[in-house]
């Protein structure tokens, strides 16, 4: 059951983790060539249940988001040959909330963020701090507190923003919302840094930015929402600026060729007849989306994440226990 995907910054190398069995997940580590996906390592961490994964941008380190919080990985112990698993792990980032699901990291690697499912918020973590003077319950900055289910992730380009999707707006709610928090806020003063939360279609799951634009799927929707990226700084009422039917029940999306395509994984996570693919979607400039086909999908497509020089999309099939590579020049 692969789930998390993430490349190393400004490499071919991507990870996976998978759910855990036994009291253990997995964490494999491929090369991406031309032709194929070449697994380099592979290994398993005790007591873990890693889920959402996330690169430090300078390459440091692997947040994994599990349980409370989060284990940070050391990537050079990962990929240094024959080291054992257990001298993988810096150690653990941990709140009071419940069941962490997304990791991201901020563009200094100094914070953390996860987004804690089941406890409605997002914990805030002193990355720095931790590595420097031992983890413990000083790491945690704050909360901020979100919609029903909180899931999904993305810092802005200009690391000025950081968006999260939240399943729904209350629990008599059907409608999920997409929330704007300032980032450097956030790591000092989570509680107030808030900008604004807008309604996002029923199940929202997933985000992507650009610089100008935000992208959500909804899940239960079935559907793609695009944001001005300015209106949801400024005129949050205005923001949704257009949206796309896509397949059944899409979770992950990720901006490739240059932010002109989107691709999506229509999931089928609910089973109800449809086929699981990946939706190729043009993003038009900044007022439209159009759908352009579609690629074929394990099941249950779950998470990508895009390699550094953008030639490489790679895919977690989580229903059917498979990882695709997808060439980016070859998309409709």
């Amino acid at each position: 059951m692969p789930f998390g995907v993430a490349f190393v910054p400004h490499s071919d190398h991507v990870f996976v983790d998978a759910m855990p069995s036994n009291a253990a997940s997995t964490l494999v580590e491929y090369t991406t060539t031309p032709s194929s996906l070449v697994r380099t390592r592979v290994g398993t961490v005790s007591g873990a249940s890693l889920i959402g994964l996330a690169a430090s941008p300078n390459g440091r380190d692997l947040v994994a988001a599990d349980g409370r919080g989060a284990i940070v990985l050391s990537l050079a112990r990962v990929e240094q040959p024959n080291t054992p698993t257990s001298s993988w792990v810096r150690g653990t980032l941990s709140s009071g909330g419940q069941d962490a699901i997304e990791a991201a990291v901020s563009p200094d690697d100094s914070t953390a963020f996860v987004t804690l499912e089941s406890s409605h918020e997002m914990g805030v973590f002193n990355l720095s701090r931790a590595e420097h003077s031992g983890f413990g319950a000083s790491d945690l900055v704050g909360y901020v507190p979100l919609g029903q289910l909180p899931v999904g992730m993305a810092i802005s380009p200009n690391g000025h923003y950081l968006y999260v999707t939240s399943e729904r707006a209350s629990a008599n709610q059907q409608e999920g919302t997409l929330t704007t928090i300032d980032l450097r806020r956030a790591e000092h003063d989570p509680g107030h840094s808030i900008i604004s939360t807008v309604w996002a279609g029923c199940g929202p799951v997933r985000v992507v930015a650009s610089g100008a634009s935000v992208y959500v799927t909804a899940r239960e929707s079935d559907q793609v929402l695009q944001f001005s990226a300015a209106g949801l700084a400024s005129h949050p009422a205005t923001a949704l600026t257009a949206h796309v039917e896509v397949g059944a029940a899409p979770v992950g999306l990720a901006l490739v060729d240059d932010g002109r395509l989107l691709v999506v994984a229509d999931s089928n996570r609910f089973g109800l007849g449809a086929a699981s693919n990946l939706a190729v979607v043009s993003t038009n400039g900044a007022s439209s989306l159009t759908l352009l086909g579609y690629v074929k999908a394990g099941g249950f497509p779950r998470d990508m994440a895009v390699s550094g020089d953008g030639k490489n999309l790679v895919v977690s099939n989580y229903g059917s226990g498979q990882i695709e590579d997808v060439v980016v020049a070859t998309l409709p």
